[in-house]
């Protein structure tokens, strides 16, 4: 129960921090457009694969890892279109 607890509230930490990451990095945004989708593209394909295979030693934490980086990696990716929050 505590650990579907945490994981939940890890999966949506990511969302604050991809967000402050974002604006912490504005000028950035438009360059890495290309690298954040790939990360985001990349790390979504694993945790799925990870979660169907056999391995029971740090499965989770690689897993939730991956989903945190795909979620701040998207929410880069999402704000570099918005005019009003990237700074040229």
């Amino acid at each position: 129960m505590l650990t579907a607890l945490l994981s939940v509230l890890v999966i949506l930490l990511a969302f604050p921090i991809g967000y402050l990451l974002a604006r912490a990095t504005r000028e950035e945004l438009v360059q890495g457009r290309k690298s954040f989708l790939r990360l985001y593209l990349i790390c979504i394909p694993l945790a799925i694969i990870l979660a169907f295979l056999p391995i029971k030693e740090l499965k989770l934490p690689v897993i939730l890892s991956l989903i945190f980086i795909a979620i701040v990696s998207f929410m880069s990716f999402w704000l570099s279109y918005d005019k009003k929050f990237v700074r040229k």
